[in-house]
């Protein structure tokens, strides 16, 4: 794990010198992933690196593992909160689909998750404007190969230094680099509604689809499932398409 974080920190160190900027931030989530890339970017760039928390109706036991990650690796930190912007947004949205009787019922707990995925995407790059930072992901291998991550939402950054690790491996990292115990053995959610989990929405474990991805065996009813999120998502790991004329 050390030889990998020392690497992933130059890599990071080359892309500020490649593209000119001064830093890097990254979302802290309270989760174990950003908890991570933290820990990286502040090693990468002491002295202009930032950790931003974004509430929005979040889980309090959540800001508070933000805290213990910011103050886990001492970076520099800024805390925005969004949730009243959600609210006049997508009330607002609401209101004018029941208006023209086209609200879907069905589909508002998705579309608020994700507008608030969007909203933490689009607060982070007006603060990487302001500072000249790169917005870092920490979407790792099971996340991006499944799609388990927002279009345009946190899947909206420059940079994803995670993704050639498994869960397994972020979870090595964490405890290499020094993460509270707490936040490394942290049950995965994207903390988007109450009781939700990464691993009971995507229907599999994050073990089985470490293991799909280095070849291993694993049940043929969690290879489906697996096969068919990577399918189904494939647009979002794509330049959106246009027509050739």
């Amino acid at each position: 794990m050390q030889e990998k974080a020392e690497k992933i920190i130059s890599w990071l160190q080359e892309k500020i010198k490649e593209s000119g900027v001064k830093g890097l931030l990254v979302g802290v989530s309270g989760g174990i992933d950003s908890a991570v890339v933290a820990h990286l970017i502040k090693r990468a760039a002491p002295d202009n690196s930032l950790g931003v928390i974004l509430p929005c109706k979040s889980n309090p036991q959540d800001m508070e593992d933000a805290k213990k990650v910011i103050e886990s690796c001492g970076i520099d930190s800024i805390t925005v909160d969004l949730s009243e912007t959600h609210d006049v947004l997508f009330n607002n949205i609401q209101t004018q689909l029941s208006n023209q009787q086209s609200i879907n019922p069905e589909n508002q707990q998705l579309a608020d998750a994700n507008l608030r995925a969007r909203l933490r995407m689009s607060t982070l790059y007006a603060l990487a404007a302001n500072y000249q930072y790169l917005v870092v992901g920490t979407d790792n291998a099971a996340e991006f190969y499944t799609g388990y991550f927002t279009k345009y939402g946190d899947g909206g950054v420059d940079l994803v230094p995670l993704v050639s690790l498994g869960k397994g491996e972020v979870r090595e990292m964490a405890e290499y680099l020094g993460v509270p115990d707490e936040i490394v053995h942290k049950q995965p959610s994207a903390g988007l509604w109450e009781g939700q989990t990464d691993e009971n929405e995507m229907g599999t474990t994050y073990e089985k689809i470490d293991k799909y991805l280095k070849g291993e065996e694993i049940p043929q009813k969690d290879k489906e499932i697996i096969d068919q999120l990577h399918k189904k998502s494939a647009h979002k790991r794509e330049i959106a398409p246009g027509p050739e004329l």
